[in-house]
């Protein structure tokens, strides 16, 4: 096997736009030595096509016809809220692309607790893609699996990370009016390497089977969440994310993919038409949206992202905001992730002893110690 012409691995995304397009089916993802995916070219079946360069070299093509406009904006449906990362808008919006007949696309957990894209047809699954998974998603061979809804007329909701949404466009070649893509703000990807050992960890301790992860839960309050593990013997585990080692390691962002310090899909303009995120700074922009019980951060970037949001607004309580003000509170919107100096270190003894590697490499710093403890003395007051 030789790995298709990468000089650098931090111009691969590992959107998987390659594997998909191969008319011969001989580009595998493959883990490097790092975990994270890579294309490998199977060269007995190779017919030199150079598809799978042109899908990589390919232009993508930003929205600049559409004034983009952002809102703070919650769910009115509190049950589906409690159960999302922030505001519940992605359930919304995906409710109403399965009530007409729709197709959504989105990342879940298999039954290995790998992340991978794969399609929803009833509203009854959705609760699978709905909420962060902190861990990059294997997108497979799903590309080609919207394209074959979108000719069969199907309209198609497919959500991801920008790179992604930058991947499956460059795939398909042209646009389609029935396809609406939802990027997110995304702060960057870990290898699935790296969960698997926190997973692992966590299992020898509970001795047990894990049944379901969530890496935002709410109980603890939206700004400081909590991530919460159940396991199939009914122990459980929560943990604050400042407290709990996984988090503490993708917060610290010392094992992200290499693209992610260099992330070709930030900025105000997108290839998506609508971008969903977290509101952080909520609170002080416009405090009426905030009950701690999370508000999503949403970006129109074309008339299609405008007229699917139209859609959902009489199930939701909204207001504009200008981008000007969600840009100081969420700088992953337009800056990639700093790379750490010490991440090969990092990532080398992390491998061989992931509890001590993250516990001296990512301390908590005592400001941020300080101010976690006052915000939780508020909080207990308040209850």
């Amino acid at each position: 096997m030789l790995m298709i012409e990468i000089s650098e691995k931090s111009k691969c995304t590992g959107c998987g736009a390659c594997q998909n397009i191969c008319p011969k089916n001989c580009v595998e993802m493959l883990a490097d030595e790092e975990g994270f995916l890579y294309p490998k070219v199977r060269n007995e079946y190779c017919i030199n096509c150079r598809l799978c360069e042109k899908v990589c070299d390919k232009p993508g093509k930003i929205i600049t016809d559409y004034s983009d406009r952002a809102f703070g904006v919650i769910s009115s449906r509190e049950n589906i809220r409690k159960r999302s990362s922030s505001g519940g808008v992605f359930s919304l919006l995906a409710d109403f692309i399965l009530d007409n007949d729709g197709i959504v696309f989105g990342a879940y957990f298999n039954n290995k607790w790998s992340v991978e894209h794969g399609y929803v047809n009833t509203k009854n699954d959705i609760d699978k893609l709905r909420g962060s998974k902190y861990v990059q998603s294997d997108t497979r061979y799903t590309y080609r699996e919207v394209k074959q809804f979108l000719e069969l007329g199907k309209t198609v909701l497919f959500t991801g990370t920008g790179c992604q949404i930058k991947g499956l466009k460059s795939f398909l070649g042209k646009d389609y009016e029935n396809l609406i893509c939802q990027d997110i703000v995304c702060h960057g990807v870990t290898p699935p390497r790296l969960l698997k050992k926190y997973l692992e960890l966590l299992k020898k301790k509970y001795k047990s089977e894990v049944r379901s992860i969530s890496f935002r839960d709410k109980s603890t309050g939206w700004k400081n969440y909590s991530v919460k593990i159940l396991f199939t013997n009914g122990k459980s585990y929560l943990k604050r994310a400042s407290d709990d080692l996984y988090m503490r390691s993708f917060l610290s962002k010392l094992y992200l993919r290499p693209s992610c310090y260099e992330c070709p899909c930030k900025g105000e303009k997108r290839e998506s038409d609508i971008t969903l995120g977290d509101f952080w700074g909520v609170n002080k922009i416009m405090p009426e949206l905030d009950d701690d019980n999370g508000c999503s951060l949403v970006i129109i970037h074309s008339k299609k992202g405008m007229e699917l949001f139209n859609s959902i607004k009489e199930y939701a309580l909204f207001k504009e905001v200008e981008f000007s003000k969600v840009e100081q509170y969420n700088k992953a919107i337009i800056e990639s992730a700093e790379k750490p100096q010490n991440r090969e270190k990092f990532i080398k003894e992390v491998n061989d002893n992931f509890a001590r590697t993250i516990k001296n490499y990512c301390k908590i710093p005592v400001f941020l110690m300080v101010k976690i403890k006052i915000w939780r003395l508020f909080a207990s007051i308040k209850k």
